[in-house]
């Protein structure tokens, strides 16, 4: 299959290498120095057991030179991605593949070029870009589900997820991608946010007593607005996805912590944001995610 990487940082070049590695036609955009050193060296994955993977790619600056692809994987932050969106020229049976950290993604881009263009995705690993040319792949065997907006069976998603079984990535058929999607982020934003406020790691977090009590009230929260959208969320979701969070590395962050840390620009307001905006629309209180918000919007903008 023929695949466009819109954004080769850590997830999409992750996800690129692979399907690259396994004879794909794989382009990807990129700028800068990324992009000298993706043409001149290819781009190289360093595992988390010390393993080291090159492979050649085709890069460009230019979305033009991209081509006419059969699905497009949109790996670019939410605050970069309307422009992204904006620069693609998708043929009439491109899939758009969302893999954006949130609930919110897949609408964006349906506003553009609709929603039959719109495939929602759920991407599962820990990547980071580590250089020029260079990712880092820090854990998870790494796994991305895709599916029609709504949940049917389709010709276009069965080739799709071939194609990553062919490169080794994981997938699966959801049941119900909105579910999926808001189970990942009942756990990014939470932890996302609690982190970027006290600096903690995930050790810190579910260790101290106070912490592990706001991170589940921060939860509950998102729990109570995904069922007031008609999201059937699975029973004890929260304290699933907290014996989640015991089972990650103790000196795991966010990218959101790391980003408003280091003064980048972050997501913030596609996830706490995002809790805080949908609790006013939906009249559900989010007191605990509405301080963190605050706090990391006055951190932000200084």
């Amino acid at each position: 299959m023929k695949f466009a990487i819109i954004g080769a940082g850590g997830l999409g070049g992750f996800f690129g290498a692979r399907l690259a590695a396994a004879g794909h036609d794989v382009s990807f955009l990129a700028r800068g120095e990324h992009l000298t050193a993706l043409r001149e060296r290819g781009l190289t994955v360093l595992g988390p057991d010390g393993e080291t993977t090159t492979v050649r790619v085709h890069a460009t600056g230019d979305p033009a030179e991209l081509g006419t692809a059969d699905a497009v994987l949109a790996a670019v932050k939410t605050w970069q991605l309307d422009d992204a969106v904006a620069a693609l020229a998708p043929g009439a049976d491109t899939a758009v593949i969302t893999v954006q950290n949130g609930v919110d993604a897949p609408a964006q881009v349906a506003r553009t070029l609709g929603k039959d263009a719109v495939l929602p995705g759920v991407a599962k690993v820990i990547a980071a870009l580590a250089g020029p040319g260079t990712i880092r792949h820090v854990g998870g065997a790494g796994s991305l589900d895709v599916a029609e907006w709504d949940n049917r069976p389709s010709e276009r998603v069965e080739r799709i997820r071939a194609a990553f079984a062919t490169a080794g990535i994981a997938t699966t058929p959801p049941t119900d991608i909105w579910a999926d999607l808001w189970a990942k982020f009942l756990f990014i934003a939470p932890v996302g946010g609690l982190g970027a406020v006290t600096g903690a790691t995930f050790g810190e977090l579910r260790e101290h007593p106070e912490t592990r009590r706001t991170l589940r009230a921060a939860m509950a929260e998102v729990e109570r607005l995904a069922r007031a959208s008609g999201v059937d969320l699975p029973a004890g979701v929260v304290d699933g996805t907290l014996a989640f969070v015991d089972r990650q590395p103790a000196e795991g962050t966010t990218s959101l912590q790391r980003d408003i840390a280091a003064g980048r620009p972050s997501e913030l307001d596609a996830w706490t944001g995002s809790v805080v905006r949908l609790g006013r629309e939906s009249g559900l209180p989010t007191p605990v995610n509405d301080v963190l918000y605050a706090v990391l919007r006055l951190r932000e903008g200084r």
